[in-house]
């Protein structure tokens, strides 16, 4: 029993001196490589030795995210007793892509009140990463190549300006991804569909995707459009999943396939920013409506065209509005703009919108009717319908017109409901019960002499269709009676006191 007490007082305190000999904890820092190409990403390897004095305890990266985008984040505690003291490891791994070019530093991190060593990283290359390999600042020498390019330095405020983005790569990307960073400033819209071509650059063969962007800004003055990111995985050349395992690495390390065999690496490449100014409205763009545009042209169908119109009887006006440089919700309602006579009511439907890309820039429509009826009749004079718009091109203001038409609008026909009555009267009308048809009169007797000679009453009348009618029923008619009256005539008689039994009457033998 004491020799028991001896051993538990010893194992009590070799566990408080590993245990107060771990509370002293030493934070390390170190990078997989110092030199890289801009786009390319750096591992962090932060380790804390020793047990945190704090339940609480993180690692603080926050001024790492002035030079750095932190891509990834994984961590890992480990506890071992050597020696008889007990010991306490913590790591952070962190993957770290560069903002921008040149010598970075990765400044002490806290942890715990402790803090780390700084460290220095040279990123090299500008608007182009070599994903591969280490130490090729030359764009010549780059892998992948992002550029991001505008049509023109200077537009109007809301007007288009178009980015095009390139992508250029001679290795395989996964799970790649383009993103515009969003801006208050700015509207974006994506134009099209991605092109994908190649090319050769200094004996390279690259594979190049461009997408276009349309910009609509919102404000004026100078605005500085960020860089399009890149988001994308590629193989790790040096990493190797079977490095650990000799059999494994000599059975699968030359399959064909990298994707296999290798490790990915996460990049993050950012395109420079461009720069656009934009000027203001113009004093001269007096028009109610701001419509910066390249081209507009307004068109006008009417339905029906020729025919004579009545009073209450609706005419339909099909507005067909295009506008290059502007998107569809720019466009202004026709009907607020179009001009109507007193007499005429406007009933306009709900426009119909289209964006279309054309070439470098985009196409909209508008097509919109408007249907309208007249209270009495007369001619009416629909004034000219102008649109004025901004041309972007010429920097001038101009107008598209549809000339003025004048309507004449016939009485309303006898019996036709007037169309100023009020909508209840109308809708009360139409849905009370018709009244009782009158029972028909007496067919005449027929008179086949009246129907020989001609009947200058039915000549007068030959115009409508149902004298003709009449005259076909009462043909019928005739033709009817004739085939009664022969056929009654050519049966035989029966002597008084026969009896003709049925057809289906049973025959009775005569009795022996």
């Amino acid at each position: 029993m004491k020799n028991f007490r001896h051993l538990l007082f010893a194992v009590l305190a070799l566990f408080v001196l590993g245990t107060s000999g771990s509370a002293f904890a030493v934070v390390t820092v170190s990078l997989d490589r110092d030199h890289i190409a801009l786009g390319e990403s750096v591992r962090l390897l932060v380790q804390r030795d020793g047990s945190s004095s704090s339940n609480n305890s993180q690692l603080d990266i926050s001024a790492l995210r002035k030079d750095f985008d932190v891509l990834s984040r994984s961590s890992g505690t480990s506890v071992q007793i050597i020696n008889g003291h007990l010991e306490s490891r913590t790591q952070v791994t962190l993957v770290l892509a560069p903002k921008h070019a040149g010598t970075l530093q990765i400044p002490p991190l806290q942890w715990d009140g402790e803090e780390s060593a700084a460290f220095a990283v040279t990123v090299g290359g500008s608007g182009n990463a070599s994903a591969a390999g280490a130490q090729q600042p030359a764009a010549s020498s780059a892998r992948v190549l992002l550029t991001a390019t505008l049509d023109r330095q200077q537009t109007w405020v809301q007007a288009v300006a178009v980015l095009t983005v390139r992508l250029a790569t001679d290795e395989a990307l996964y799970q790649a991804s383009l993103d515009l960073p969003a801006s208050k400033d700015l509207l974006v819209r994506r134009l099209g569909q991605d092109v994908q071509t190649s090319e050769t650059r200094d004996g390279r063969s690259y594979r190049v995707i461009e997408r276009k962007y349309l910009l609509f800004p919102q404000r004026s003055g100078a605005l500085t459009v960020d860089g399009v990111v890149l988001d994308a995985l590629v193989a790790d050349s040096g990493a190797d999943d079977f490095a650990g395992d000799r059999f494994l690495a000599e059975a699968f390390g030359h399959l064909p396939v990298p994707t296999m065999r290798r490790s990915t690496r996460p990049m993050r490449l950012r395109a420079d920013p461009v720069e656009l100014t934009v000027l203001p409205r113009p004093a001269a763009a007096t028009a109610a409506h701001w419509l910066p545009a390249q081209a507009v042209s307004l068109t006008e169908s009417w339905h029906p065209d020729k025919a004579p119109i009545r009073v209450g009887e609706p005419i339909t006006r099909h507005l067909h509005l295009v506008a290059s440089g502007l998107t569809a919700a720019q466009l202004p309602d026709l009907a607020t703009i179009m001009p109507v006579p007193e007499g005429i009511k406007a009933y306009p439907d709900q426009g119909t919108l289209e964006d279309q890309a054309q070439g470098n820039s985009v196409l909209a429509s508008r097509d919109q009717d408007i249907a309208l009826i007249a209270s009495r009749p007369g001619s009416y004079t629909l004034p000219a319908l102008k649109l004025s718009w901004w041309d972007t091109e010429h920097e001038t203001q101009r107008q598209a017109v549809l000339p003025e038409r004048t309507l004449e609008i016939l009485p309303a026909l006898a019996g036709s409901l007037d169309p100023t009555t009020p909508a209840t009267a109308k809708i009360t009308a139409a849905q009370s019960p018709a009244p009782a048809p009158a029972s028909a009169p007496p067919l005449e007797a027929f008179d086949p002499a009246a129907a020989a000679a001609p009947a200058a009453g039915f000549a007068a009348a030959a115009h409508s269709p149902w004298a003709w009618i009449s005259l076909v029923v009462s043909l019928l008619w005739m033709g009817t009676s004739l085939a009664w009256w022969y056929s009654r005539r050519r049966q035989p008689r029966a002597a008084p006191g026969d009896i003709t039994p049925p057809a289906n009457a049973a025959t009775i033998p005569a009795a022996q």
